[in-house]
């Protein structure tokens, strides 16, 4: 945990799937994004991870969109900004196929102006399922090596710090791979793991995710560590999180929109409050932007 016994507080605001049910309302236009972030920083939360959505509001990867969602985030408060490397999957409207966006289409993502603060990628494949995030099919998720390596390279020569989700424990023995190659510097002070569980082949059980972190901070020690979960798992994950000592954890309508008690969150930030509520159980407080800022490595704004 970081020092102080804070925590970092993400709200992944959207996804790319997710739509309005049940009385949550997702976010999905750069205004929309821009309010809601404002709301989540002021309800606690250090960090805002989004996706982009055309006008229809289906995902996109166009940077010129993530242009502009950033832009109305940074015009309403200092939250940090994360972007997904994932986008999102899409459905083929000839053959009705899910699909994901090509390793070019993501990759287009590094080089938006202006610049997000923080980066992502999935550091393994999966067969992606999450119905409470918008994907009610199982569906192939590729990450290929190429993909993986080229993000990493261009994120640390950016001076950023990389979120690594982690979908399995395998993917960690992937990264330490990697590490030993001379690829990253395996004790990097902002060395960043993401747990999870219920995505997909994931499950959401303690035993399974402890075992994961455990492997995390034995490889890479000095490790900026979090965890999530999806659907009425999330909070289960986050408390178990908390109870460890994570530095982060991540919480939204992105995974799921069910609050710990079971009922729907109407709005991003009621995510973010419960989150708080969590920490100060365990006498842990949220991180500030600039505390946050600095665990990552990141320069002053």
């Amino acid at each position: 945990m970081l020092a102080g016994n804070k925590i970092i507080i993400t709200v992944a605001i959207n996804g790319g799937m997710q739509q309005d049910r049940e009385g949550a309302v997702i976010p999905k236009q750069p205004v929309e994004i821009g309010e809601a972030a404002a709301r989540c920083y002021e309800a606690g939360a250090a960090m805002v991870h989004v996706h982009a959505r055309d006008p229809e509001g289906k995902n996109s990867g166009d940077p010129a969109i993530y242009a502009q969602i950033i832009r109305e985030i940074r015009a309403r408060s200092p939250i940090l900004v994360q972007t997904t490397n994932g986008i999102g999957v899409r459905r083929d409207p000839k053959t009705g196929q899910l699909y994901w966006p090509s390793d070019e289409e993501r990759l287009g993502l590094l080089g938006i102006e202006p610049q997000q603060d923080l980066f992502g990628i999935a550091a393994g494949s999966a067969d992606f399922y999450n119905p409470e995030g918008g994907y009610p099919g199982e569906t192939p998720y590729v990450n290929s090596p190429e993909l993986l390596r080229s993000t990493i390279k261009a994120v640390y020569e950016k001076g950023s710090a990389l979120e690594y989700e982690i979908v399995e424990a395998s993917s960690l023995h992937r990264l330490m791979r990697y590490a030993e190659e001379g690829l990253f510097d395996r004790h990097r002070e902002n060395m960043w793991l993401l747990h999870g569980g219920g995505f997909g082949a994931t499950p959401a059980i303690a035993r399974n995710v402890i075992f994961s972190i455990d492997e995390g901070l034995r490889m890479f020690p000095k490790a900026i560590w979090g965890i999530t979960g999806t659907g009425r798992d999330m909070f289960k994950m986050a408390t178990l999180g908390v109870a460890m000592g994570c530095d982060l954890v991540r919480v939204g309508f992105e995974d799921g929109i069910h609050l710990p008690d079971g009922t729907v969150g109407r709005d991003n930030s009621e995510m973010v409050r419960a989150a708080v509520d969590i920490a100060a159980f365990y006498g842990a407080q949220p991180a500030t932007v600039e505390e946050a800022r600095a665990r990552f490595g990141l320069k002053a704004a």
